[in-house]
């Protein structure tokens, strides 16, 4: 109780999956250090691109790089200039094929990692701490998220004792591995030192039957249940049509006397 993780981790290879995907043991301290290069080098190169995610897919000589982008214009530049200069740059650092993929995020918004770095960018801007976490939330909010919840930490408002500030509206669950939460660092550079800007969105349920497949779940069984009351009734065989089986039929004719054979019988005096 009381450890912190960081949501992504605790959720992979379970409904997270890994930034960079690649296998080699004989290289994988040299790889990692590099992935850290590329990944330091595209962010400080494209700081006003508003890159969420970079992934790092390795095949044998040739490497693909994914940017999560909300603005893809920048990265890609006039007819395409900025992104094979940036190309270019990457193979010479690398000495591999590279091919780079500008993944555009449809909702800002909603991602972690966006909100944190428009936060630092406003408490860069002197804006109020409090003013910026309840815009993000008020955003997120309206955008869909079932719970956000942002937190600040430094010298807040240019105070000499650093502390910490957090916000949150809707429901966070931390501890459920199939909700689907987004978190998001960075760092804001202010003139009285850097203050520590983190956000956890949840954006949704995962496995999680919809009011629609409940109504649907609830037809099959009422069609289900008719049926099988159907299938009794036609087992059940009225009375009349019952059959008897033959024994029971000679014995049942020994017991009863021949009506018909009194009846033509003419009466004793």
């Amino acid at each position: 109780m009381g450890n912190k993780i960081s949501p992504k981790a605790m959720r992979l290879g379970y409904i997270k999956d890994w930034d960079s995907r690649w296998f080699s043991p004989k290289e994988m301290p040299a790889l990692i250090a590099e992935d850290f290069r590329l990944r330091q080098f595209l962010k400080e190169r494209l700081r006003l691109a508003a890159i969420s995610k970079i992934g790092i897919e390795r095949t044998g000589k040739y490497l693909r790089i994914n940017l999560y982008t909300a603005r893809p214009g920048v990265v890609i530049g006039k007819k395409g200039a900025d992104i094979e200069g940036l190309r270019q740059a990457l193979e010479t650092m690398t000495s591999r094929k590279t091919t780079l993929n500008v993944l555009e995020i449809k909702r800002p918004e909603l991602d972690a990692q966006l909100v944190a770095e428009g936060i630092a960018l406003q408490l860069e801007k002197q804006v109020g701490f409090r003013r910026a976490m309840k815009r993000a939330i008020e955003r997120a909010m309206v955008s869909g998220a079932l719970g956000i919840k942002t937190m600040v930490a430094g010298r807040l408002g240019g105070a000499e004792i650093a502390r910490t500030e957090w916000m949150k509206e809707g429901r966070v669950p931390l501890q459920t591995f199939r909700a689907d939460i987004d978190y998001g660092f960075t760092e804001a550079r202010t003139p009285m030192g850097r203050i520590g800007v983190k956000t956890w969105i949840f954006r949704k349920e995962l496995f999680q039957k919809s009011d629609q497949d409940l109504l649907e779940e609830a037809r099959l069984v009422e069609k289900e249940r008719l049926e099988e009351i159907a299938q009794q009734a036609e087992s059940v065989v009225p009375a009349a049509e019952a059959v008897v089986p033959a024994e029971s039929q000679e014995k049942i004719a020994e017991d009863i006397p021949d009506i018909a054979g009194l009846e033509k019988s003419p009466p004793q005096e």
